[in-house]
Parts: structure tokens; C-alpha cells; sequence
């Protein structure tokens, strides 16, 4: 069975530019880091979402990778320094995990 795991984040559309410019090193830690999940992400361009939403999806083989990629994340110090800076443009941002029909 797979899953995937989505982030959204609902940004100040007034603070985009400095909202993405932080997005593109979270991008670039998970280049350079084997140990980050490899993940897409999306701006919303039709849909329920406003266009100021971020979306970051991934796969996974198990539900107990997911969580300790949740884990992981929380406990990274590399993703907080990064995530506390990011924050700050949050009007809105939760976490689904999605279970794969197979």
C-alpha cells in the first residue's frame, strides 16, 4: 500500500516573492541532502486553493515512512532555520496523508 503526504501553505500574497525565495532553499536542502524526501510542489492555478498556495507532495511505500519523515522534518535543524523564517508568511498550513487505492 502507498501514501502520500501533501503540506499546504497558504501564503501572504503581498510577501510571494520572499515566500518563494525561502521555497527555493528548502528546494535546494533537498538536492543536497539525501536524507530530505524528494517532493513536488505546486502553486495553485485553478482550483479550490487561492493562487497563494503552495503545495508540497510526496510518495511513499508505507505510513510508518511517512511519519518518520514527519518526524524527521521536525527535528532537523537545517528545515527549522529555513521553516522559522518561512512561517512568518503563513496564513494558513496543515498536513494530509493520502492512502493510495490499489
Amino acid at each position: 500500500m502507498s501514501y502520500k503526504l501533501r503540506l499546504t501553505q497558504r501564503f501572504q500574497e503581498h510577501k510571494r516573492s520572499e515566500f518563494i525565495e525561502l521555497e527555493k532553499k528548502f528546494m535546494q536542502l533537498e538536492r543536497e541532502n539525501p536524507q530530505f524526501p524528494k517532493g513536488k510542489r505546486y502553486l495553485s492555478y485553478i482550483g479550490r486553493e487561492p493562487g497563494n498556495t503552495l503545495i508540497w507532495e510526496c510518495e511513499f511505500v508505507s505510513l510508518d515512512e511517512v511519519l518518520k519523515t514527519l518526524e524527521f522534518l521536525r527535528n532537523n535543524p537545517d528545515h527549522d532555520e529555513l521553516f522559522q523564517q518561512q512561517v512568518k508568511f503563513f496564513l494558513e498550513s496543515y498536513v494530509e496523508i493520502y492512502q493510495a487505492l490499489e
